[in-house]
């Protein structure tokens, strides 16, 4: 049984959270990690740039000057790659950079994350997050009581549309649902901090992960 500590919107302590061992997984899962992270990175591209190609580019197709007796370089087209405005060789096209990973090794890569989390003691549970208003002197005197520093994700049941607002403006700092929860969100931030109803949820979420079930 693994034992996280809880703590109040003091800061202080206010028991533990016991979770099952047998919900964690240390001895595989590395390889859907990597996995996780490049699908998910990949995933963020939108993959929209594009260039003109020689056939693209707008013009007329007068050969610039004659082919012999000028003591130039012989030339063609104003829209050959050669000349400034010209095309682009081999330039990006909009493709599609998504990539798919299953959802067995998705549920393990989200487990194993989860498991080095609270082996290595970087999630934190909280009775609960409020703040009085929606401002960032809010959020970052929650922070100060907490004893939380940047990089640091914060992990709720629902959506508090007040602690979204009010951690806006400070860099490094990301609020979440339990459910929208995902393996690179884990991984980026050392300092997680979670509720306890949230706790209880992502349980849940390790238990059908274990499972194989969605």
């Amino acid at each position: 049984m693994s034992k996280l500590p809880i703590i109040n919107l003091q800061g202080k302590a206010a028991g533990e959270y016991d979770i099952a061992d047998e919900l964690l997984t240390y001895d595989k899962g590395l390889q859907a990690l990597q996995d996780a992270v490049v699908r998910h990175r990949a995933n963020c591209r939108q993959g929209s740039a594009s260039t003109l190609g020689k056939g693209e580019v707008a013009g007329s197709n007068r050969k610039l000057w004659k082919q012999k007796g000028t003591g130039r370089a012989r030339t063609g087209l104003r829209q050959s790659p050669v000349w400034r405005g010209g095309g682009v060789v081999f330039g990006p096209k909009p493709r599609d950079y998504s990539k798919n990973q299953n959802k067995q090794e998705a549920r393990l890569a989200f487990r194993r994350a989860v498991s080095e989390k609270i082996a290595g003691g970087q999630i934190q549970v909280v009775e609960e997050l409020s703040i009085d208003a929606p401002k960032t002197k809010a959020f970052a005197s929650l922070m100060n009581l907490l004893g939380v520093s940047t990089p640091a994700l914060f992990v709720t049941l629902d959506v508090q549309s007040d602690l979204v607002q009010a951690s806006r403006n400070i860099q490094r700092v990301e609020v979440t649902t339990v459910n929208n929860l995902h393996t690179y969100q884990i991984l980026r931030y050392p300092n997680i901090v979670i509720t306890r109803d949230a706790m209880s949820s992502l349980e849940e979420r390790l238990k059908k992960a274990k499972g194989g079930k969605a």
